[in-house]
């Protein structure tokens, strides 16, 4: 019996998870089968439904905008995502050999996504810090400052009204936060020493323009999780201006990992070879994760 897992959210063609995943499960010789669903938040509860009646599945993979809606449809919460509300990883656990159902296990791996790309990149301890964006992956990128040891963040996002999930992360982890528009980012995001922006691909551009009119050198890291189309404007602007960029393929890279560990017990010594296959699939260099 072919076993399966996917990556689920709306839109979800552009997704290099299925690469990477399947990558992953080829060399481990697992026969799990990975593929993208497109699903809607509102379509979520019915899709949940039909996944818990069916024992084949080991794992999903969430995006947005599913990942505080993904809260409400797994029987526990576990680690940092406990804190967030936000799952961007569901585990299928099995049960007592009685023919119970497997047990859905919420995560959130965006967290140790954030944190190794950025050290990786060279990162400072107790950055200023910029986030760009107040939804499910803003809130990650918050509490991955906490663990930076950043005394506060800067949130800026379209709609001041709108931060919710960054207001709760930022609580949760008990870190000062600050929600501010988006226009008027720049001057901010050029005295940072990291700005994680979490914005949907293009959605930066704005900003990104702001700060090449604002002319002031940089001399931070920027993690930009939108990876297509690579480079984004704002990563190149940055870049221009003397800062170091972090692709969103990295972070991607870092939190599929933790979700192949989650998905099949991955450790040991087979982790990295594995880590390098996922690396070639999606044409990154390898890495020692």
């Amino acid at each position: 019996m072919t076993l399966r897992a996917a990556v689920l959210g709306h839109p979800i063609g552009h997704s290099k998870s299925p690469a990477l995943h399947r990558a992953a499960y080829a060399q481990l010789g697992a026969d799990l089968a990975y593929e993208a669903i497109d699903v809607t938040v509102d379509a979520l509860p019915v899709f949940m439904a039909g996944v818990r009646g069916d024992g084949r599945w080991r794992g999903l993979s969430v995006t947005m905008p599913l990942k505080a809606a993904m809260a409400a449809e797994v029987d526990d919460i576990r680690g940092v995502a406990r804190q967030l509300g936000v799952i961007n990883t569901v585990a299928f656990e099995s049960g007592p050999h009685d023919g119970s159902p497997a047990r859905l296990v919420g995560y959130n791996t965006d967290v140790a996504g954030i944190v190794n790309a950025l050290r990786y990149a060279g990162a400072t301890a107790k950055p200023v810090a910029v986030v760009l964006g107040g939804g499910g992956t803003a809130a990650a990128a918050i509490a991955a400052m906490k663990e930076f040891g950043a005394a506060s963040v800067a949130v800026y996002v379209r709609d001041v009204a709108r931060a919710a999930e960054a207001r709760a992360a930022a609580a949760a982890v008990g870190l000062s936060l600050q929600v501010l528009p988006l226009t008027g980012a720049a001057p901010a995001v050029a005295a940072a020493d990291v700005v994680i922006s979490t914005l949907p691909p293009r959605a930066a551009d704005g900003v990104a323009e702001e700060l090449a009119r604002h002319g002031s050198l940089v001399d931070g890291v920027l993690l930009d999780v939108a990876y297509d189309p690579w480079p984004s404007r704002i990563a190149t602007v940055f870049s221009d201006a003397g800062g170091r960029v972090v692709p969103g393929l990295e972070m991607l890279l870092y939190q599929a990992v933790e979700q192949v560990r989650y998905f099949t017990g991955l450790e040991g010594p087979a982790a990295a070879e594995v880590i390098d296959v996922m690396c070639d699939a999606v044409g990154a260099p390898r890495r020692a994760f």
